[in-house]
């Protein structure tokens, strides 16, 4: 199974940090693999979390899969 296809199957359960990308499926490309499933048609939202500190903030991305029943709700708003 590739690692976009993982990646995918991952984000239609839950989030996904590269963090956690590269732990479970040895991915360093995370963005490139999001991009390339935007690219598909698929609607990918990008979050940033805090990792560090307050005094030492590190910003990492968080993906979440947008699925068709929540975009028909975001239309609704």
């Amino acid at each position: 199974m590739s690692q976009q296809t993982q990646v995918l199957n991952h984000l239609k359960k839950t989030t996904l940090t590269p963090l956690e990308a590269l732990r479970n499926y040895g991915t360093f490309r995370l963005a490139a693999i999001i991009f390339n499933l935007r690219d598909e048609g698929y609607i990918i939202e990008t979050n940033t979390t805090n990792v560090g500190t307050k005094k030492k903030p590190k910003y990492v991305a968080n993906y979440k899969l947008i699925t068709a029943e929540q975009n028909n709700k975001q239309d609704d708003i």
